[in-house]
């Protein structure tokens, strides 16, 4: 598919690092749906390239490492902003083998940075998280709690987020930092969904284990101060984080300055209650082995959210925890037909981290 930057109409052509992904891969599909076209480069180490692909995205297997691939990307597209998911995001993988994850999702990010500058192309959507504030004194949190991460993983994101606001100093790179919460669900028409091997998060592990798949859910710690001990998350159905991410790159579109968003439901669940609701929509039991409580773990986490209400003019849609779990639910069904089993959790008992 050869283009040039003369040869096209009005930018509307974005580039998605990480695109194959689990959310970059809804991210694409609300940014075609908002009239862009997405240009997702992405190594496939957790993405899928059919997923990307059938939702019309142009797809480029590769690292964001190599520098030439991102000139050739950039010269051949009019490319107006980024959007950048492009990230390891296993904390405990993060404790154990540091150096991957400060080599990927920050001097993988600087490359990305350079390799904009010479473009000139200054407007970019960043994909942080609330593993940058660590184990907060307050809830809900805001914007301007402060930012103590505690892990390799959080601290990454948190390094980016110091490097992008250095870049604005001194090179005008205008950048949104979603800080995100718990993503989970599915597209509500199952054409994508979470697929992640191993699979490491609560709501898809707890669909396995209801579904048979594997023998139980680790549910680690019911002895927490919160109404059932069970630790208590803020959950975001992906469509919902899908569509920040489209009203973040319109404001900066638009000439907006930078900014900073917490997005979350502002509402929390916990783990107990999660598995309730998969009771209730799949109609199926949940077996759980309950496991001493892990170092670290706050009780809560809830995002507060008014900011990107207020600034962005972003709510959650579709947040509630029965619709994600329906929308999870009926992806998996479609992903994992009856009488199979998948591959990372059979005859083993799952370990959840989220």
């Amino acid at each position: 598919m050869e283009m040039t930057k003369t040869s096209m109409d009005t930018p509307r052509f974005v580039l998605v690092t990480g695109g194959a992904g689990y959310i970059g891969s809804h991210t694409c599909l609300a940014l075609i749906a908002s009239g862009f076209h997405p240009v997702v480069i992405d190594n496939l180490s957790q993405g899928h390239s059919d997923l990307v692909q059938a939702v019309g995205a142009t797809f480029f297997e590769g690292e964001l490492a190599n520098r030439a691939l991102l000139d050739e990307i950039f010269g051949r597209f009019p490319i107006s902003a980024v959007l950048h998911f492009a990230a390891h995001a296993h904390v405990g993988e993060s404790v154990t083998d540091p150096a991957k994850y400060y080599r990927n999702n920050f001097c993988n990010t600087l490359t990305l940075l350079e390799a904009m500058q010479a473009a000139r192309i200054d407007r970019l959507v960043f994909s942080s998280s609330c593993a940058t504030y660590g184990v907060p004194d307050t809830m809900p949190i805001m914007e301007t709690t402060d930012q103590r991460p505690i892990n390799p993983y959080g601290r990454s994101k948190w390094f980016v987020e110091q490097a992008l606001n250095d870049h604005a100093t001194a090179y005008g790179l205008r950048s949104v930092v979603l800080r995100y919460f718990n993503a989970a669900g599915a597209d509500p028409q199952a054409r994508l969904g979470e697929d992640h091997m191993p699979e490491t998060h609560l709501v898809p592990l707890a669909l396995f284990a209801a579904a048979g798949e594997s023998k139980m859910l680790d549910v680690y710690g019911v002895d927490y101060p919160t109404p059932d001990g069970s630790c208590i998350r803020d959950y975001v159905h992906v469509t919902d984080l899908a569509s920040a991410h489209v009203a973040a790159l319109k404001w900066l579109l638009s000439g907006r300055p930078g900014d900073v968003f917490n997005i979350g439901s502002g509402r929390g669940s916990s783990v107990l209650e999660v598995l309730d609701s998969v009771r209730r929509v799949t109609g199926l039991e949940v077996p759980v082995n309950i496991a001493p409580r892990r170092p670290g773990d706050p009780p809560v986490l809830v995002a507060d959210g008014h900011k990107a209400a207020s600034v962005l003019g972003w709510r959650p849609e579709r947040s509630d925890i029965d619709a994600i779990i329906a929308d999870a639910w009926r992806w998996h069904l479609q992903r994992h037909p009856a009488g199979t089993v998948h591959p990372k959790t059979a005859g083993e008992a799952v370990k959840l981290t989220d």
